[in-house]
């Protein structure tokens, strides 16, 4: 299978039979950390579970898992939307670290986020720095809409460039940190090849980077990814962005991350079938000794910033692969 055939065959049109399984696989496109695909899918008659599958945490990056729970909540929200479409009202319930999704017959529903479903994704890459206009920032902001979840939208300049501040900050903490490293190369995969045979990771060129054999672009990586080189990369493309978007809950535990995941996942499908692109630059809320002077510069006291993304109108990239459906369900 060739990397084009993967993403053709994951993004496919959602397909009526079988339900269970296309339903899984619409909920694998969803946005999560590292393209780690960290959740495991149980289907039991009408209900679906979605667990954690904590084989693919990140402690270095996520050590709360955090991020991991947010991307569990990314997968709920796709997999409600799809089901909508086949004709299936979902209703999840957080039960522990689980999500159980029971479905049950409703008119079929179509709308442009579900329609979005297999072309999202997180664009990293210099947009255009065009402004957007207001009514298309209502419906971003109206997408994020979740109980307990509160979203800050920043377009003025000064506030932007402020944000940047924070993440390069970020950044350059993370690539000062040994074990980040190790651990973001882990995830890396430089060619087609390498991202085939996981179907998960980091693949080069879905970030602007070029495709190269293992053996050549390891040894590179120490000239190539540099603390300078990512800072001055991450100022362009937040610089050229239209403006920023912060998620945080009204607490910091399982079910609060879950909830802000589905906001998250809403933003990028809304933001999608608008037609724009948008990255995330979490480096000031995976940092802890940052993250408190972020949230003050927020305004947000003890509450934790939970998501930080950026959004404009920018190119497409290659789209990153994820596992098939029967690699991620049990039972």
């Amino acid at each position: 299978m060739t990397y084009q055939d993967a993403v053709r065959t994951s993004r496919a049109p959602l397909q009526v039979p079988p339900r269970n399984r296309e339903l899984v696989r619409f909920a694998t496109l969803a946005a999560n950390s590292h393209n780690t695909q960290p959740w495991i899918f149980t289907a039991r008659g009408d209900d679906i579970t979605i667990a954690p599958d904590f084989t693919r945490r990140c402690p270095a990056v996520d050590p709360d898992d955090h991020h991991l729970f947010v991307s569990l909540g990314c997968a709920v929200e796709n997999l409600a939307l799809a089901a909508a479409m086949l004709g299936w009202r979902a209703n999840p319930t957080v039960v522990g670290d689980n999500i159980v999704v029971a479905l049950e017959p409703a008119p079929p529903a179509g709308s442009p986020l579900a329609a979005a479903i297999p072309a999202r994704q997180c664009t990293r890459a210099v947009f255009d720095g065009r402004p957007v206009a207001p009514d298309i920032l209502r419906q971003l902001e109206d997408a994020c809409r979740e109980p307990a979840v509160s979203t800050i939208l920043i377009t003025e300049r000064a506030g932007v460039s402020k944000v940047a501040d924070y993440v390069l900050e970020g950044n350059s903490a993370q690539m000062r940190d040994k074990a980040f490293m190790r651990e973001l190369v882990d995830w890396m995969r430089f060619n087609e090849a390498d991202a085939v045979a996981s179907m998960d990771g980091l693949f080069s060129r879905a970030s602007g980077n070029p495709a190269l054999p293992a053996w050549i672009a390891r040894p590179l990586l120490k000239l190539a990814f540099t603390e300078s080189g990512e800072n001055r990369k991450y100022r362009e493309q937040i610089d050229s962005s239209a403006g920023i978007i912060v998620l945080t809950a009204d607490r910091s535990d399982k079910a609060h991350w879950i909830a802000i995941g589905r906001a998250c996942q809403r933003f990028g499908l809304q933001a999608t079938a608008l037609g724009l692109k948008y990255a995330f630059i979490n480096q000031p809320v995976e940092v802890a000794t940052l993250r408190p002077q972020f949230a003050a510069s927020l305004g947000l006291g003890e509450r934790r910033p939970d998501i930080v993304m950026r959004f404009g109108t920018g190119p497409d990239l290659p789209k990153s692969l994820r596992r098939t459906p029967e690699l991620v369900m049990r039972g």
